[in-house]
Formats: C-alpha cells, structure tokens, sequence
C-alpha cells in the first residue's frame, strides 16, 4: 500500500471516529434532555448524516426528535433517507397527521410523490387533505406519471425565465425563487405560453449586461426529454451529454419539469440492480435482503421451476444415449466439463450483450460483424480449452479417441454457446421482451441441451473407434 493511500484510509477512518463521537454526544444530549444543545448540534451535521442519526433512534427519541424540529428541518434529511417504503409508511403513520403532511409538503416534490403512490389510498388522501393547497397540487401532477418514466422522476422545483426578460429583471426573478428551486445552474427560458425556446447558465447570466434581453444571450439549442420517456433511457442520454439537468416537456411541448443529476443517480443503481437480479433469474422487485423465506422462495420459484422443466430435455437426452454411455462409461466423466465450460463461455457473452443494449453500444456495430466477431472468439477460446483437455484425456487415459470426441464437442459447444449469449438477448430485445431476462440459468440450461447433443451424437458417430 502506498503512503498515499495509507493517508487517504486514515483520514477516512479519523471522519468515521468523528461521526460517532457526534452521534453519541447527541444520543447523550438527547437522553439527558439537553434539547437546545442537541438541536444546535444536530443542525450543524449534513443532511445525509442527519439521516443516518435518525435511522439509529429508536421511536422513542424519533418522537422528542419531531418536537424538536420544524417540519421542513426533518424534510431535509427524509430526502436523502435509503429506506424501503413499508420502513417510510410506519414513520410517517407513527408522526401526527398534520405533521407528517407538512413534513411531506417540505419535501423535494418528486420524492414526496413516490412516497404517496405507495401509501394506502386512505392514508395518502388524508395527507394530501391536510398540506398546503400549493404543495399538495405539486404532488398530485407528479403522481399521475408512471414510476419508470421522465415524468415520474422529475421534480417540478425549478426557475424558469420568460425570454423577453432583461438580465437585470431575471436576476431580481432568481433571487426570488431560487430558495424553493432544487437547481439554479440552467435556467430554462419559455415564453408566452410556457413552451420551451432556450436555455441559459448561471455564469453567463452573471456575466452579461444588465440591459440585455434573455432572448439575445440564451441559447437557443436545448436538449430535452418527454415526459413518457423511459427512466433508463434519460439516464443514459445525461451521461453521454454530461447534464447536471435536463428539462421535460409535455406533448404540447410545454415545460412542465427537470430532471437532475443526483435523481439520474439513483435512477442508474436502480437499474443497475434490476438488471442483475434479472441475470440472476430472480423478480427485481424490492431488495431481497428484505424479503421473509416465503417471499423469496416465491419470487425464485417461477424461473427455476421454468429450468427444471428445460432440464427434464437433459434427462432424457441422457436416457436416450444410455446404451452409449453403457458402452464407454468414461464418456460420462467429461458431461460435467462440457456443460459447464459452454455455460459458462454463453454467460460470458450474455454479460456483455445486456450491457451492450443497455448502453446503446450494440446498435452501432453490423449483425454480421457482431457474429463474425462472435464465432472467433468462441473458436479461439475453445480451440485452446479443446487442445489443452485433449492432452490430458490423452496422457491421462491413454483414450485418444476419447479426447477427440471431447475436444471436437467442447470446440463446437463453446463456439455455439458464444454466439448463443449474444444474439439470443438480442432477440429478446427486438421483440420487446428485456434482455436481461435472457438469464444466466437460461443460457446454462439451454447450452447443455446443445452441448450434450452435439457430443453424443460425435459418439455414436465414432463408436466403432472406441470398442
């Protein structure tokens, strides 16, 4: 380990000491009902931190917390908390009604609307009932729009700037709004009926005339989204353009929202997840770590149940060439290692193809020089494993014939298995059906079928050899 980042671990680890010393002094201030110096120092922490203070209370100490603090102070940090909506639903129902409405009101609009779609109706008609008619018709325009949408992450806090405005008349508009906005960075400039027309910086609002006209100076290319787009595509584009925020319109081309980076964050590692729990062969609903046995047991029974069924064809298979291994039972020993290397090869591919569609990669390269690609790296992988178990077969059993039956399957398996875990997501994709459920077991279970087919055909086919 280098000096560097022996230092880098070490400041790391003084930070930690720091932030537990500050939760027990709180914790200690708390208990001891030293409330005004609890709530001094409780307010110097970061948002995130003071999320995490409130995750370790007990609801006890979240009670005096409440009485504590204004409902826009315990807004803060409920937008940064990491919590599962059933965990966010029992906080919310434990405040007082009027509490937790208000506190709801405070929030980022976009995250109060996510939490409110997944409450009782009941519940979430009493909280709309009790907030502030602004807050409350915020939340309700966000509710409407579907979760994986653009509509659905966008949060409707932010400035926008009518075009026939000076510099001097947007900056007096800027300082009025920019508390309530959750970027001040772009400005978004509309003009008489709200639709979208330019957009212009910070910096350079800040660096121009006073007496010029923001239709003059803003630019008039600007980037958007719809509403109905897709989460994961939005997520991709901001990457590619590097955007701290992206304006959404409507289909009348208004501006009705934003997006911004720290909620393409999230959006990211929750398709991230997806994506691996459906290579996995798993429902990507909720955090398995979460889950009691049953609702795990239930959520992975479908796609094994689905393998076991595929594995049946193995079975058989196995049956029909029963004579065959009969005959040369040590063609039995190598099932495993054809199996499993052309499983494997398959996986390989698949990993990469489902990153590929995700990211738009693979729609930029031909058909033809995808699988041309494809077919040489699958015979140039198991031409080498073919070579190499050859020898062993050779020198440990002395049965060349075996080894050629073996090498000569392994070759064609993880060749066809390589092409396999390619263009069967990509078909998957064609047809609309998510590539990421072109799983790991899937590709496995159906490679062996392959496999097992293509080897003990080669066999029967060289049986007089080897008796």
């Amino acid at each position: 380990m280098s000096v560097e980042t022996e230092e880098k671990d070490y400041t790391k680890h003084v930070e930690d000491i720091e932030i537990k010393a500050a939760y027990d002094n709180l914790i200690m201030l708390l208990e001891q009902e030293s409330y005004e110096p609890f709530r001094e120092e409780f307010l110097k922490l970061h948002e995130y931190e003071q999320g995490e203070f409130f995750s370790l209370l007990n609801d006890e100490d979240r009670e005096k917390l409440y009485h504590l603090l204004s409902p826009k102070e315990v807004a803060d940090f409920f937008d940064t908390l990491s919590i599962s909506n059933e965990e966010m639903e029992e906080i919310l129902t434990s405040m007082d009604a009027r509490y937790a409405a208000q506190v709801l009101g405070a929030m980022q609009y976009d995250n109060a609307a996510d939490i409110m779609n997944f409450l009782p109706k009941e519940v979430m008609m009493s909280f709309l009932a009790l907030m502030k008619k602004e807050d409350r018709e915020e939340i309700r325009i966000l509710m409407n729009y579907e979760d994986d949408t653009a509509g659905g992450i966008m949060t409707t806090e932010f400035v926008s700037i009518d075009s026939e405005m000076t510099v001097h008349e947007a900056m007096v508009h800027l300082r009025k709004v920019a508390p309530d906005s959750e970027t001040i960075y772009y400005l978004f400039v509309t003009d008489i009926n709200n639709k979208l027309v330019g957009i212009i910086s910070l910096r350079d609002l800040i660096i121009a005339d006073e007496d010029e006209y923001i239709g003059d100076i803003m630019k008039e290319r600007v980037i958007s989204v719809n509403v109905a787009d897709d989460q994961e595509q939005v997520a991709y584009m901001m990457r590619d353009y590097d955007f701290l925020a992206v304006p959404v319109l409507d289909y009348q081309e208004h501006l009705v929202g934003i997006i911004t980076a720290d909620d393409i964050m999230d959006v990211i590692q929750e398709e991230a997840e997806e994506d691996y729990y459906r290579l996995a062969g798993m429902s990507d609903e909720g955090s398995p770590l979460d889950d009691s046995s049953f609702t795990a047991a239930k959520k992975r029974l479908p796609w094994l149940i689905g393998l076991t069924l595929m594995g049946m064809i193995t079975a058989t298979m196995l049956s029909t060439f029963e004579e065959t291994l009969e005959k040369v039972a040590l063609l039995g020993a190598f099932i495993p290692i054809i199996g499993g290397m052309s499983g494997n090869a398959g996986t390989q591919s698949l990993a990469v193809a489902v990153r590929g569609l995700a990211t738009g990669e693979i729609k930029r390269v031909s058909l033809l020089k995808l699988a041309i690609k494809d077919i040489l790296t699958g015979m140039m992988t198991g031409f080498t494993c073919a070579v190499l178990l050859f020898i062993i077969i050779t020198i440990l059993f002395g049965q060349p014939v075996v080894g050629i039956i073996v090498s000569i399957s392994l070759f064609v398996a993880m060749t066809f298995a390589t092409l396999s875990g390619t263009f069967i997501p990509m078909g998957m994709s064609k047809f609309g059906i998510d590539p990421a459920v072109a799983s790991g077991p899937f590709i496995t279970t159906s490679n062996d079928i392959i496999s097992l087919m293509i080897y003990f055909s080669l066999a029967n086919a060289l049986m007089s050899a080897l008796l």
